[in-house]
Order: structure tokens, then sequence, then C-alpha cells
């Protein structure tokens, strides 16, 4: 094996190997070639790097808010200043289109750091006040502790950024895990947080990077330091990790898998709502929670979008992270492939493949954008999370259908509607089970709103003021007069 990059893990301000000298292969995606390895941490390398965060909470946790906030704003200048190089990291690990990547990541990921920054000085809480005769009382909000944090491989560097910003803002300390697919940004996200801890003369256990696989996401879970585990991953993981963490009644964040509904009315703009919905369905080969990947279309309109929505699939290339014109890159991994490939082999014999269904070259894990019609709600592919660049459509004859349509799967994160009616908006809106309701568009996020699901897609919110109060505790404190 010829591999050119080793990378470490990053633990009180030092890159350091795993104590037993285990390792595992990092793959390009984009030629299936092993091109670097990483730890393979186990119990001593979590013992190591949760005494680290605990042994610097103290100092954390006191510091002010400013300081909290100039530490962030100094990570959020970096990562603007670094971006060629994280958006290398990313790309050799994903095979991302690095052009989309630089304009999609690196600019959303600065201004989440400094959201955070700012609400570091922005904690909201009831004013002290005597609700009995004789006592006054006080309500603090306090950070909760050490954070065991694990990462997917989908967005390594967003959600990493996702899961520290709030933590260090709320005064935590932190050990992230990126997933063993993803590590390499992850890695230099550490270089770069320490070198800026440095720097400030702050504790170098306030961040700590360990990678792994899922046992070593297990053991930082039962780990007894952490207060609290926070995950974004597959609905299985997180059961594991709510699960493991009842042992010791630890807090758990859970960000975990989608099926979005994207319900399509008659009275839509047919072509537009198309355009948005395959963007939204296939960027980032259709790796996202949130993907618009589950069409429900009014029955009077229904073939004329299918022709669109095909139109528009058919229009979108993969491809390798420097080719011209590219919308996406290959799935992550070969596993990932195998599943996203399986479900298009098992679709039911009323079901009809409008355009792609295949593996796009010999090397790597491409996919062709793909749409597929034909298709009842009890069917696998509209019941599960394919995670990959597929679209299913199926039809409604009513308001009342689609929302049972649109609410009948075990996940509750995002959907979209489309219509002129703002009337019907609204009602959709409050109707729809789901985190997050968008309407005539699909996808965007923004640093101050929030971003979580209902039902098996979990439970606590990402970004947004809501995401910072998750990392935090309330305490009652009472004083007689």
């Amino acid at each position: 094996m010829n591999t050119s990059l080793t990378l470490r893990n990053h633990v009180n301000g030092a890159f350091v190997d795993a104590a037993d000298g285990r390792t595992l292969d990092v793959v390009d995606p984009t030629d299936g070639q092993v091109y670097a390895t990483s730890p393979l941490s186990g119990a001593a390398d979590v013992d190591a790097a949760m005494a680290a965060a605990a042994e610097a909470f103290p100092r954390w946790r006191d510091a002010t808010p400013g300081t909290r906030q100039r530490l962030l704003l100094r990570i959020a200048d970096a990562i603007e200043a670094r971006a060629d190089e994280l958006v290398d990291a990313e790309c050799r690990d994903t095979g991302k289109p690095r052009r989309l990547t630089i304009s999609e990541e690196i600019g959303p990921m600065a201004d989440q750091v400094r959201f955070f920054a700012g609400a570091a000085r922005l904690l909201e809480g009831r004013s002290a006040g005597e609700y009995a005769e004789g006592l006054t009382s006080i309500v603090r909000r306090e950070p909760i502790g050490v954070c065991a944090q694990v990462a997917p491989w989908n967005y390594p560097m967003m959600t990493a950024v996702w899961k520290f910003a709030p933590a260090l803002a709320a005064g935590n300390t932190v050990v992230l895990k990126p997933s063993d697919t993803t590590p390499a940004s992850t890695v230099l996200l550490a270089e770069i947080i320490g070198g800026i801890l440095r720097d400030m003369g702050l504790p170098a256990g306030v961040f700590n990077v360990i990678c792994g696989d899922r046992e070593t996401g297990r053991l930082m879970v039962e780990h007894p330091t952490p207060a609290l585990a926070a995950i974004t991953g597959s609905v299985r993981a997180g059961i594991q990790v709510a699960q493991a963490a009842a042992k010791d009644v630890k807090r758990v964040h859970l960000e975990l898998g989608g099926k979005a509904p994207v319900v399509v009315f008659e009275d839509a703009d047919l072509g537009e709502a198309a355009r948005v919905i395959a963007a939204a369905a296939f960027f980032n080969a259709g790796q996202d929670c949130t993907a618009a990947t589950r069409v429900l279309v009014h029955d009077s309109v229904h073939d004329v979008f299918v022709q669109a929505l095909t139109k528009a699939a058919a229009g979108t290339r993969t491809g390798g992270t420097d080719e011209e014109g590219v919308h996406y890159g290959p799935l992550n991994n070969a596993a990932q492939l195998a599943q996203v490939a399986g479900y298009i082999e098992r679709l039911p014999a009323h079901a009809t493949l409008e355009t792609g269904g295949h593996r796009v070259g010999e090397a790597g894990y491409f996919y062709a954008p793909t749409v597929v019609s034909g298709l009842e709600q009890h069917d696998e592919i509209i019941q599960n999370e394919v995670f990959g660049p597929v679209v299913t459509v199926q039809k409604f004859t009513d308001e009342d259908r689609a929302v049972e349509y649109a609410n009948g799967v075990d996940f509750a994160l995002a959907s979209s509607v489309w219509t002129k009616d703002h009337a019907r908006a609204m009602r959709m809106s409050r109707r729809l089970d789901f985190g997050c309701v968008w309407i005539n568009t699909h996808a965007p996020l923004l640093a101050e709103m929030p971003h979580g699901g209902f039902k098996q897609s979990g439970y606590g919110k990402d970004l947004s003021a809501y995401g910072f109060e998750d990392y935090t505790r309330i305490k009652h404190v009472m004083t007689a007069l």
C-alpha cells in the first residue's frame, strides 16, 4: 500500500498517533484508492482526550463571553484565510466539486462561527425576581461540561462547525470525532484551532479531535467524563448513542436521517419547481438528510411535472473534483454505492425508471442522477432514506392525501410546499410534521434559524439560538432577602 498522507489525533494541543499504533485506510472516492491513513483510536486515546477536555473545562467555563467570542471570531477568520487547504482536504475525502465546496461551504461555515461568537455574549434568561415573599430567584445559564461529538461523512467540516461552535460559545470543552472515511478536514480544523488557543494563552484541551470507527464513537459516548453526547448520523447510530448515554443519564443531541416530502400542487410554477427540486435533490450526490428526494405531485399535473423533472435530472452532471460543469461528485464509499444501487435493483414492478439508475464509470463511486415514478406509499424506496442521487415521484389527489403521504414515514426533518395559494401554504406548514417547512424553495439553511427534526430524525437543534441553548444547562439560585 502506497499512501502519501498520515493523519494524527489532536489531543491537548499535540498531534499524536493512536496509543496502540492502529490505523485506518482513507479512500479517495473518485478512484477508490487509498490515499492516507488515520488513527484507529481505542480506549486509551479516548481516555487521554477526555482527560484533556476535563482539565481545560474549569478555565474555559470561567472565561468571559468576550473571550469566547474572540476565540470564535479568530477561528472564522482562519477558516477564510485557509480556505484552499480546507477545501483540498474536504474534496480529497469526499470527491465534492471544488468550485461548489468553496462557494457553498466556506462562506456559510465562517458565518456560522461568527453567529455563535455573537451568541456567546447574548445568553437570554428571565430576570431575577421575587416569586415568594422574602425570597429572590435568579436563573443562571451555564455550560454543561465536556461534550463528546461525532460528525458524519456527508458534510465533514461543516457539521464539525455545527458541533463545536455552539459548544465552545457556551463554555464547554470538546472531544470531536470525524467519520472514519472523512477525517482530513477535521484534523486540519484541529490544527487551526489549536494554534489559536495557544496564541491566546487558553487551555489546549478546549478542543480535541480523535479519529476512529464506530467503536471509537461508542467508547466516547460511554465514557464517564462527557456530560453531553452529540451525533449527526444514521437512525441506527442515534439509537445506539441514546442507549449508551442512558446508562449514566448523559444528555443527548441527535440529528439523524430524513426523507423530505416535496409537495407540488397544481398551481405551482412547474418549471421552476422542477429546476429547484432537481438541484436540491442531487446536490452532494443526494447525501443530505434534507435532500428533496420524495416528490408528491397533484395528479392533474403529474405527467407534465415528471417530464420537467426528468429533463432537469438528465441535465445534471456527476464527475471529478476539478471537472468543469459538474454538479455533484461520487458517493462517499463503496458501501453507500451498493446501498443506492440496491434500492434501484429492488424497485417494484409498478415503478417506472424515468432516467438514470446506474453507476457512472468503472473507477470511483459515481452514480447517475435518477428519477423513479409510479411509486406507492408502502414501497421500500419511499419509506427508507436512500441517501443518494435518487428522486421518487408519487401522485396525490387532494390536500388531505398529500398530508397523509408526506407524514406517512418515520422521518420528520425537512419538507417543502410548492403553491401560489398563500392560505394553502400556511395550512400545509401547520399540518406537515417536519422540523422545517420551505415554501416555493428547498434547502436554504441560515445560521439564525434552527435545524433539526422530530420522530426518528432525532431531537435537539443545530444552528440558531436554540442550538446554542442546547449546549447550556439551567440553574435556579434562590436567596433570602
